[in-house]
């Protein structure tokens, strides 16, 4: 297929491309060049180049459903989504800001709660959340990091403007499908790459490995670093594998470490017992250690928060990081930016409805069919009301919930999210996206990808861009507009 740029229809949305006069924007101007001047079997060959090279790479994700579970090769689409350098300064300061401040705020809710004491966080929402773990109050990670790797999900609505939709920061995924995008494309076009100043995302891997060992309770000139894994049945396998890999770390499982009676942890070898001193663990809270929190748990290490505690082994998240991965708590972001950093924050939430307050609640049972309707601790877009899609049966159940659990959801205005142009089987087309950046923090020293994962909506009109539920991804290039 030809690239007919002519016959795009992007109206009634920003799109991130082509402007409302059909033309390019500045920085992509070079892209809509390059792409209008392949030939049909050009670009064919370069979709069909692009599947193989996943095939051939072995990146893949997995789907569960009906009891059973599906490895799929990683779906890209071989357009790539352009934000100008300039732009992505002023996002990247925002997201630096934005995790600085929740560190703060998870810190404070495990020691002395003094925002909850001057009135500004409501003391009923710790009482509820599902994500508070009791048996961290008190503890005090290195540096006062509690969200070492922060994924925030970004949108930008009709009038251009990113907005932040939610901050995750108990297990973030997607950054291994960041980095292989990018290898994905430089063997589709690398042509492309010499005409257009790409800013790199490979160094991530090395970025985490350093951040990690700054993490480290021992002062070693190499502290051992390892990544815990649920196993090859997790949705990230394909993840943790690539991380281990690409940083030189072991991969292991909960069964290959122990925690001894000097309150260390011990990684089990041919040669006998290792230290650990740090883990990337990528295992949900309660799974981390039966001792402490689901005694039912064959995934985790027994003793592992001790060890903590004491203070011999850095665990990546914190256990309890996750008391500020919550949609509700995310409507407080920017009251928790002002009363930490007394600044505003530069990246602007989504305007959003607390249910549990009786105004915004009546709001929302009222409009519920022009609303998206959130609960506060599901991810991969599982568990959602998009009002204008939904049936008045679902809207009445989705009421139902709320009034037996207000404190559980929020609602949202039904965005006009942003479009890039994206191949259909016959045609280029604007499909919805957002974007997940990856914050690392290390004390002073905060890192942020460039860009990051762009997720598309493959299904012309859909709202959901999750790969879980049928989406894709771009990769994502920020580019310096004077290179072009």
């Amino acid at each position: 297929m030809t690239i007919d740029w002519q016959a795009y229809q992007c109206s009634g949305f920003f799109d991130e491309l082509i402007d409302d006069n059909g033309r390019p924007r500045q920085s992509g101007q070079a892209l809509v060049r390059f792409l209008s001047e392949l030939s049909a079997e050009e670009m064919d060959s370069a979709r069909a180049a692009a599947e193989l090279a996943v095939k051939e790479m072995g990146i893949t994700f997995t789907v569960y459903g009906e009891g059973s579970s599906i490895d799929r090769a990683w779906p890209i689409d071989i357009i790539p989504r352009i934000i100008s350098n300039e732009e992505w300064q002023q996002v990247e300061a925002g997201l630096v800001q934005r995790v600085q401040a929740l560190n703060l705020f998870i810190d404070d809710l495990y020691h002395d709660q003094q925002i909850i004491k001057d009135g500004v966080f409501p003391q009923e929402l710790i009482n509820k959340s599902v994500n508070f773990r009791p048996q961290c109050v008190g503890i005090s990670p290195p540096k006062g990091i509690w969200a070492h790797i922060c994924g925030t999900d970004l949108v930008r609505d009709k009038d251009g403007t990113f907005y932040v939709l939610e901050d995750n920061l108990r297990v973030p995924s997607g950054v291994s499908y960041m980095i292989e995008n990018r290898s994905v494309m430089k063997r589709v076009f690398p042509d492309l790459f010499e005409q257009i100043s790409v800013l790199p995302v490979s160094d991530y891997p090395s970025q985490l490995f350093d951040m990690l060992t700054a993490m480290s309770p021992r002062p070693l000139d190499t502290p051992e670093v390892v990544v815990l894994t649920p196993g090859i049945y997790n949705s990230a396998y394909f993840e943790h594998c690539y991380l281990a890999q690409e940083m030189g770390c072991e991969l292991v499982e909960g069964r290959d470490l122990v925690v001894n009676d000097d309150d260390c942890v011990y990684m089990k070898t041919v040669s006998g017992l290792l230290r650990v001193d740090v883990i990337y663990r990528r295992i949900d809270d309660l799974f981390l250690d039966p001792e402490a929190f689901n005694p039912d748990s064959q995934l985790g290490v027994p003793g592992l928060l001790r060890a903590w505690r004491k203070g011999n082994v850095a665990l990546v998240n914190a256990p309890g990081a996750g008391v500020a991965d919550d949609k509700v708590v995310y409507t407080y972001v920017p009251d928790i930016i002002q009363y930490y950093l007394s600044e505003s924050a530069i990246l602007p939430n989504v305007h959003s409805y607390r249910c549990f307050e009786p105004d915004d609640f009546n709001y929302v049972v009222e409009n519920i069919d022009k609303l998206v309707v959130k609960p506060a601790n599901e991810s991969g877009g599982y568990g959602l009301l998009i009002g204008p899609k939904s049936t008045r049966e679902e809207q009445l159940k989705c009421i139902e919930q709320i009034k037996a659990d207000p404190r559980n959801f929020i609602a949202q205005p039904t965005l006009s999210l942003s479009t890039v142009p994206t191949l259909d089987k016959e045609q280029v087309e604007g499909r919805h996206v957002d974007l997940r950046p990856f914050i690392l923090s290390a004390g002073e020293q905060t890192y942020v990808t460039t860009g990051g994962l762009t997720r598309v909506a493959l299904v012309k009109g859909s709202l959901v861009v999750n790969s879980s539920q049928g989406g894709g991804s771009k990769d994502t290039w920020i580019v310096e507009e004077e290179g072009l």
